[in-house]
């Protein structure tokens, strides 16, 4: 697999950092998870809880091993310095300064282990004046101004429905880690790789921010219409709703003539793009009077079929049973020993001779801790000592 023979030392909890490390396990790598004695991920607990298994953690931390190391404790500091002089890569979620505070600053990680690569996931990165606040994915919707530009002109600002900023920071330290390890393989080093919730969002507001720093104004919410493409959204049916999205030229031509509307040509009012967007309540009216003629089904057939971008709005219900997602297996079944097969989403990326797989279930607290600490070079006296005193 790509990651094969990479192994990382996972110090994170709740979200975008296992979500990073579980798309490095995917890929092959060896991800043991750190977690405290007895207490484990917070993760455990949330979500549905089916025989007593957190299906949502399940999802977010298979293929991993579970070590339990108490950090307050020498011995379990020890422990975690001599897995991580074993390691490739380190990921960490803790407020900037917390890993330093443990005795992990910088120049002992490279010390430890010159070659080793650092991702530290953070609410705002590790510099600045709000390095040090909390964070978490409705936060960072707020701040980095993607909730302004999302919702209806005449709404309130709005939070999209996944975790997205837990998710984009989760994957951002993904791509940071796999771009340090082709530099490590060409130079030996180690790097330290940054990502955050708030960059990771700010980041993601593409052309709205472009036409921002272009213009200095801000932008409009526009709902689910398009801020500078007409027609483009939400449009009803005879029986619905289909969503349009004719981005270019060339496809709104082909929707003109999919709608059989040699009119809409004809019309000044929406002779180019520009023009459509500032007359876009008429642009819209106009097509949804052809719409309300025939169903959603048939007029997706007739798009498709013409070139047309279009879409049904789907509910979970409709996706996870829908074909196409089938045949990308994007829904995968893992069995969870003691718990039953558990459902969960499959893999987005797609390697033709190497495929993500799923390799170990989720992990039970500590599962694996005898067997990390024997490969440390703990003995069997030495682990039994450290489970009596609470260090594992």
């Amino acid at each position: 697999m790509p990651l094969s023979g990479i192994r990382v030392v996972d110090l994170t909890r709740i979200l975008a950092g296992p979500f990073c490390t579980m798309l490095l396990a995917d890929m092959g790598a060896e991800v043991v998870k750190i977690e405290t004695p007895g207490q484990g991920d917070p993760l455990r607990g949330q979500g549905v809880i089916r025989d007593g298994l957190s299906w949502y953690f399940a999802a977010f931390n298979r293929n991993k091993k579970s070590l339990t190391l108490n950090l307050r404790a020498a011995e379990g500091r020890a422990a975690l310095a001599r897995l991580i002089a074993k390691s490739d890569v380190l990921v960490e979620n803790y407020r900037p300064g917390v890993l330093a505070a443990m005795g992990l600053d910088d120049s002992r990680l490279k010390a430890l282990n010159p070659g080793l690569v650092t991702c530290s996931l953070s609410g705002f990165g590790d510099s600045g004046p709000y390095r040090d606040r909390p964070s978490f994915d409705f936060i960072a919707q707020a701040m980095s101004g993607f909730m302004s530009v999302t919702g209806v002109a005449d709404g309130p600002p709005l939070r999209a429905g996944p975790p997205i900023a837990d998710l984009v920071a989760g994957l951002y330290g993904a791509i940071g880690i796999c771009a340090s390890l082709v530099r490590k393989g060409r130079t030996g080093a180690g790097d330290r790789v940054g990502a955050s919730l708030n960059n990771g969002m700010i980041s993601l507001l593409g052309f709205l921010a472009a036409n921002h720093l272009a213009t200095g104004e801000e932008p409009a919410r526009t709902g689910n219409d398009h801020a500078i493409v007409s027609p483009y959204g939400m449009f009803r049916t005879a029986d619905g709703e289909v969503a349009l999205a004719p981005s270019q030229e060339q496809s709104y031509q082909r929707l003109v003539d999919a709608l059989a509307m040699p009119e809409l040509r004809a019309d000044p009012r929406f002779a180019t793009n520009d023009l459509r967007v500032r007359n876009r309540a008429a642009m819209n009216a106009a097509i949804e009077a052809r719409l309300a003629g025939a169903t959603t089904e048939h007029w997706i057939e007739l798009l498709n079929a013409a070139g047309v971008p279009c879409g049904r709005i789907m509910s979970l219900s409709e996706v996870f049973a829908d074909p196409q997602v089938i045949a990308q297996e994007m829904v995968v079944t893992q069995h969870q020993p003691g718990h039953g097969d558990v459902k969960m989403l499959g893999f987005p990326i797609k390697f033709a001779d190497a495929p993500c797989r799923l390799r170990r279930p989720a992990p039970e607290i500590g599962g694996d801790t005898e067997a990390v600490l024997s490969e440390l070079g703990y003995g069997a006296d030495e682990i039994a000592r450290l489970r009596e005193v609470g260090v594992v």
